[in-house]
């Protein structure tokens, strides 16, 4: 039986936790349905105001609320794809190409030898 060479993880190569995904989307979905409000209020001022080129601002405007919701909500259900699909290694035969690093007991690890005499 071949030995794996011990490799640390690290923990800098960890994914995001799933509580810290979410709330990243939430703030997300919240700036975007704010810009959405606003988009509202800037086309209800604008025709209120009769402000000249209305008829270029208020496609613009009406663009925005309509796009906007149809983006946030892609966004908000986006997140990052699994390693792997859970049921891959149950119908594979050969046994995957890099499994995860063994765990080594204290003497079998490479370890630095300090010699104090010189």
């Amino acid at each position: 039986m071949k030995r794996q060479a011990y490799r640390p993880i690290l923990i800098t190569d960890a994914s995001r936790s799933q509580d810290d995904q979410l709330t990243t989307r939430q703030r997300r979905y919240i700036m975007m349905m704010g810009v959405r409000v606003a988009c509202v209020i800037v086309g209800a001022i604008l025709v209120g105001a009769r402000a000249p080129l209305l008829w270029l601002w208020l496609p613009l405007v009406a663009l925005g609320m309509v796009l906007i919701p149809w983006l946030a909500v892609l966004l908000a259900n986006d997140r990052p794809p699994k390693e792997q699909h859970r049921l891959a290694n149950r119908f594979r035969s050969e046994p995957p190409a890099e499994a995860a690093p063994m765990s080594l007991t204290a003497e079998e690890r490479p370890h630095k030898v300090i010699d104090a005499e010189p």
